[in-house]
């Protein structure tokens, strides 16, 4: 039987602005299923059809059941924070079978095998940062899953903007039916199998955009603000190979383009949370107004001690983790950042 015939919906888990934004791109072509935890939201969205100040589409319907979500959905695009993607996977993971298609929307790590608060005090290894496509297939029976990647500002798609993104996997049917039932006259969708390098870009590109947003939070201009981006995605690339990713899909839509939009927009919340940060505001503070988490403070937490363990050269990853976890003077490391003797400029082809 096949795929469309067996399961009439398409599911989205996580009714966040980007999860919302997704299902009413998915419901322009597909009936959808839109999965919250929190009773009240399905209740609001199926009564109201409006969620985060933007009209529900009528193909979208919101459920309060992963069960239900697993049994009439055979394409699920699970997208939800990074800190909580495991245990959502355990969740859903009883009701999936490997005829299933998971293609994630998270841009983050996963820390499994040491306690994330412990983080600093046990050493950080490679072995315990994981993507989330590596969850999917740990936490389930699932072997089809890909990555919605690339520059995905969740404001502008919900706003009908044109945009573009990237939809990687190994198997080439996973990208077939993202383009099949994402594709859009506003949205397009380029295919790529190297998920990994996806992920990875999603994951890092976050830290870069903090950093940008304390730049101009500072009150400097696009020079320095341009330097940091570029260089930060030499760290991002340092950090891929470490990992063993190929360097082309940093290069690509789901790399530099998506860094370009997450670092230079105040529509992007790592972007706003460095533009506080910048600005002056205390760290809880901002972290406990914002409605959304900020993904690249995490990352940057991950990242900076797996550098650590690793012995990789990150300045700008260092930098970032002393400015946001303690409380390292902004304009002290900008003076670090300028003086660090880079030996080339472009030292990865």
């Amino acid at each position: 039987m096949s795929e469309d015939a067996a399961a009439p919906f398409y599911g989205v888990i996580g009714a966040g602005s980007f999860g919302t934004a997704v299902a009413n791109l998915l419901a322009q072509n597909v009936k959808v299923l839109l999965f919250s935890r929190n009773p009240e939201i399905v209740e609001r969205i199926n009564q109201s059809r409006q969620h985060f100040g933007v009209e529900i589409h009528p193909n979208i319907r919101a459920i309060n059941s992963l069960q239900e979500l697993a049994e009439n959905c055979y394409t699920i695009f699970p997208i939800v924070p990074s800190s909580s993607f495991r245990k959502m996977m355990r969740a859903i993971g009883p009701f999936l079978r490997p005829y299933h298609i998971l293609i994630h929307g998270t841009k983050g790590f996963d820390v499994y095998g040491i306690d994330e608060e412990e983080i600093g005090v046990q050493k950080l290894i490679p072995a315990h940062v994981h993507t989330m496509s590596q969850v999917i297939l740990q936490e389930s029976s699932v072997r089809r899953v890909g990555c919605l990647a690339g520059p995905n500002l969740a404001s502008e798609i919900m706003e009908g903007q044109p945009t573009a993104t990237v939809v990687s996997s190994r198997f080439s049917e996973v990208v077939e039916i993202g383009k099949k039932v994402l594709t859009s006259p506003q949205f397009h969708v380029f295919g790529s199998q190297d998920i990994l390098g996806s992920e990875l870009a999603g994951a890092l590109k976050n830290m870069i955009a903090i950093g940008s947003g304390i730049l101009r939070g500072r009150g400097l201009g696009k020079n320095i603000q341009a330097m940091l981006i570029t260089r930060g995605l030499t760290e991002m690339v340092s950090f891929g190979n470490a990992f063993g990713s190929e360097k082309r899909a940093f290069f690509g839509t789901s790399g530099v383009g998506d860094l370009i939009a997450t670092a230079t927009s105040k529509d992007s919340r790592n972007f706003t949370f460095g533009y506080r940060l910048g600005k002056g505001e205390d760290f809880e503070a901002i972290q406990n107004s914002m409605p959304e988490l900020a993904e690249g403070v995490r990352t940057i937490n991950i990242a900076y001690h797996l550098a650590k363990s690793i012995r990789l050269r990150v300045p700008i990853t260092q930098m970032l983790y002393q400015v946001v976890f303690q409380q390292y003077s902004i304009d002290e490391a900008i003076q670090y950042l300028m003086s660090y003797p880079y030996d080339i400029d472009i030292d990865f082809f």
